[in-house]
């Protein structure tokens, strides 16, 4: 459970009391930085998928992928503006910097989920409907509000609902759930726990202080830096299934063995960096980025290739 003492969150729940809000202090909530790379995954997802879907109906099922998405930051900032307001890392978010009402941001989140499910429902099908309904749940429910305070696997469980926008956008063109869009979702959930590892071994101290047991806290750095390796070193025969299952072709295939050897190459130098040198893992976290976007980049750029 977190430490964070009770009076933290009325702290945060009286300093958001704003007198006028800005329409920036709202995009803000809805977490734009992440929410482009799970928009980027679900529109190549969609680009990928067999079949045909009109152009304009493409676009409003990335749309409500992005709405969904900015939606669960939303209500993940309204949950965790206790800890937020005393982490470095997020106390500028607006509810603890008192620009957006707790409550004003927990209706904004929940407006938004429905109205994107309720777009992708009339754009495309129930399937991806569906899709994003138990994506949005599954973010706000069983990370946030169940796993994220509770145990040091809330990253690789939790990770699920960041892997889900592929098969959202596969669904949005097919109607269904294929071995192939699984292949998508599978890569996402495995670069997950490293990209936040390494993202929690330089923040270590926000994450004791505000009592959220991600594993450095609970296990140590050792034990979260052979993770790491494990992880990425798993993460290279799976960055080869969407070549594997004919979703793309083996240009891909090449570039996810050359883009995986080089991400296991920064785990190992976190590996064997001093406890106190979080210069490795800050440069992981920032290649880490760079790894998931290129490798959807060259999904699309193989099929461009194939015909």
């Amino acid at each position: 459970m977190t430490n964070v003492p009770a009076s933290t969150m009325d702290t945060a729940d009286a300093l958001a009391q704003p007198g006028v809000s800005r329409v920036s202090d709202y995009v803000a909530l809805l977490k734009p930085r992440v929410m482009s790379l799970v928009v980027f995954t679900g529109f190549v997802g969609l680009w990928l998928a067999p079949g045909h879907i009109h152009p304009l109906l493409a676009a409003v099922a990335v749309a409500a992928i992005a709405i969904g998405a900015g939606a669960s930051g939303a209500i993940n900032m309204w949950y965790d503006r206790d800890i937020d307001a005393v982490m470095t890392r997020t106390r500028s978010r607006p509810i603890p910097a008192g620009v957006v009402a707790a409550d004003d941001a927990l209706g904004f989140g929940v407006l938004l989920s429905i109205f994107s499910v309720a777009l992708m429902a009339v754009a495309t099908n129930a399937v991806a409907a569906g899709l994003l309904a138990f994506t949005i749940a599954f973010y706000v429910f069983v990370y946030t509000m169940w796993l994220k305070r509770q145990t040091p696997q809330n990253i690789v469980i939790g990770g699920a609902a960041g892997a889900l926008p592929p098969m959202v956008g596969w669904a949005a063109v097919t109607g269904d759930m294929s071995w192939a869009s699984l292949s998508l979702f599978l890569l996402i959930f495995m670069w997950t726990p490293p990209h936040f590892w390494a993202l929690s071994l330089f923040c270590n101290d926000d994450y004791r202080r505000a009592g959220v047991p991600m594993l450095p806290v609970v296990a140590g750095t050792v034990t979260t830096k052979r993770h790491m390796v494990a992880y990425t070193v798993a993460l290279l025969p799976i960055g080869l299934l969407p070549t594997l299952t004919g979703v793309v072709g083996w240009g891909y295939g090449a570039f996810s063995i050359a883009a995986g050897l080089a991400f296991v190459g920064h785990a190992l130098r976190v590996w064997r960096a001093a406890d106190d040198d979080v210069a490795p893992a800050r440069a992981m976290f920032r290649f880490s980025l760079a790894y998931l976007f290129l490798l959807f980049v060259a999904m699309v750029a193989d099929r461009l290739l194939l015909g």
